[in-house]
């Protein structure tokens, strides 16, 4: 039985295991798993036997399957080497294990994924491959939607959203939902009602918000991908907590519907964490494109995503943001990271141009902030009450979280010609955005402030202004992108003293995530960063 995992994680090479496992060693080991109690059950056909001819092994060591991207997995399922079953059998048994140590998962959807796997997945780029989809924003039909709060407990989704069709088209297999904090407002993952989401790094620190359960899950090789959202950096947060790449695409370039069509006033977009840069281009392949009855989509692109991760992306004019007002104090390592990233990017042909100061002098980051807040609030307020009407009752003191229940009560004052005024001030930023990349390719920046903080100090059951604070020392740059629109990501470029990742955060043009995509995966191969795993010490007792 396993008691425990060290608190002290360290990072390791996961993919520091020979191919050429001889079957003898290989029936060896199994035999002690079981024996110990750890079932699996699938097999891998590895290069020795593919070399031989030989039969497939009977079951997937967790070793191979963490070594794998998405779509190596799915290529493992095309080619017959394995099945779809011993991914999903793999994943639950990694889920099982670690899972108790870093709280990742709020709901198990073990059931319905092996039914959809007995009636058949549809031959698609991810076909077989097991999706931890976030418990916000890829509503389910007839499975719970939480949104990380005791008053949607075992609330049920009435269908799949347009994202979550596409995502079984493409062949993926649901068989998770992953934590957020209490509908999906804070950039961290810890909540009285869903539990403390750790850092499969250092399990002292936040996995990062509100993407926080999925990026856990990544980090944690539950699976190497999962479904994730941003309204103000929560892909991209996480992402850089846990040693992720973690992609935001444009505005509308992945739909929200059918139920609703703007999420936080068209703050939040749908996409992804991953540990490579060529699973979040194939993800948006998948998910990306204009639905019917949307109002709006982002410009087109042409090709895919996919194939621009191993496209030369040229030399690009490259504008270094340290901070965004009001934020001064950037940890030091955080910011040696950025001048790290800096300096890979010029040793890559590129041009890079501090411009802190003429970059802050061009947008109005007060009334911005303000009409974030505002957007937020009243986003959050509308789901209350429309929860509420569902349940045919009042608000109990204890159905929210304290942040969330000020935030709630504090939203009933805003009029609509306020969050129209919000909308506006979006807008314009857009267009002063527009103007000042006229001049530069990529705008790039730290993702976080400071590196992952310690569970406590952004939590729901603060005061607000102790959020807002938090916030502003935590996460000063990633809020641009959304009020903006414009694609951008954070790539896992670098490790603090302590071995806690920091992710460097670029912002590309409005419609243009085929540059990121390009710089990404330039980066990805002069830089690799799979390697770096958090390792966990089993230790067991009895």
């Amino acid at each position: 039985m396993i008691s425990k995992v060290s608190e002290s994680c360290h990072v390791a090479d996961a993919s520091g295991h020979s191919d050429a496992v001889s079957r003898r060693i290989f029936i060896e080991r199994l035999g002690k798993q079981v024996s110990a109690g750890m079932l699996a059950s699938g097999s891998l056909l590895n290069a020795a036997d593919s070399a031989t001819g030989q039969e497939p092994f009977s079951t997937m060591p967790h070793h191979e399957y963490a070594k794998h991207d998405a779509i190596s997995l799915a290529s493992l399922v095309r080619t017959g080497q394995v099945s779809a079953e011993d991914l999903l059998d793999a994943a639950i048994q990694r889920l099982e294990t670690v899972d108790p140590q870093i709280n990742a998962i709020a709901g198990r959807m073990y059931d319905e994924a092996r039914t959809a796997i007995r009636q058949g997945l549809p031959r698609g780029p991810f076909t077989g491959v097991p999706l931890p989809v976030k418990d916000i924003s890829f509503p389910m039909k007839g499975v719970p939607s939480e949104y990380g709060s005791k008053l949607f407990a075992d609330r049920l989704s009435k269908r799949d959203s347009t994202a979550v069709k596409r995502l079984r088209r493409a062949g993926f297999v649901p068989f998770a939902r992953t934590r957020v904090p209490e509908l999906g407002i804070l950039p961290t993952t810890e909540s009285t009602y869903g539990g403390i989401t750790r850092n499969p790094f250092a399990v002292n620190h936040t996995a990062g918000g509100s993407s926080g359960g999925s990026a856990a899950a990544v980090a944690a090789e539950i699976s190497p991908i999962a479904t994730a959202s941003d309204g103000g950096g929560s892909i991209r947060i996480p992402a850089a907590c846990c040693g992720l790449f973690g992609l935001k695409p444009t505005r509308a370039r992945v739909p929200t519907g059918p139920d609703g069509f703007e999420a936080w006033g068209g703050l939040a977009v749908l996409h992804g964490v991953t540990r490579s840069v060529r699973d979040s281009a194939a993800l948006l392949d998948v998910m990306s494109g204009m639905a019917a009855g949307d109002s709006y989509a982002a410009p087109h692109h042409n090709g895919t995503f996919l194939r621009q991760v191993t496209h030369k992306p040229g030399k690009l004019r490259i504008a270094m943001v340290k901070t965004m007002n009001p934020t001064t104090d950037i940890d030091p390592e955080c910011m040696q990271a950025l001048q790290q990233s800096a300096a890979l990017c010029e040793s890559l042909g590129h041009t890079v141009e501090e411009t802190t100061d003429d970059f802050n002098q061009q947008f109005s980051f007060q009334e911005l902030r303000h009409s974030h807040g505002l957007t937020v609030l009243v986003a959050v307020r509308r789901r209350v009450l429309a929860r509420l009407q569902e349940l045919g009752r009042e608000l109990r003191d204890d159905d929210l979280e304290p942040v969330t229940r000020f935030y709630h009560d504090y939203a009933e004052q805003y009029t609509a010609v306020q969050l129209e005024d919000a909308r506006s001030a979006f807008f314009r930023a857009a267009r002063k955005m527009s103007d000042f990349q006229s001049r530069y390719d990529i705008i790039m920046t730290p993702t976080l402030a400071t590196p992952p903080v310690k569970h406590g100090e952004i939590c729901m059951t603060g005061t607000a202004q102790q959020v807002l604070d938090g916030i502003l020392n935590f996460i000063p740059c990633t809020q641009m992108a959304n009020w903006t629109g414009q694609p951008a990501m954070s790539v896992p470029l670098n490790l603090t003293k302590s071995g806690l990742p920091i992710g460097t955060h670029f912002m590309g043009k409005f419609g243009d995530e085929g540059t990121l995509f390009q710089l990404a995966g330039q980066l990805e191969q002069a830089h690799p960063w799979d390697a770096r795993r958090p390792k966990f010490e089993v230790i067991k007792t009895g």
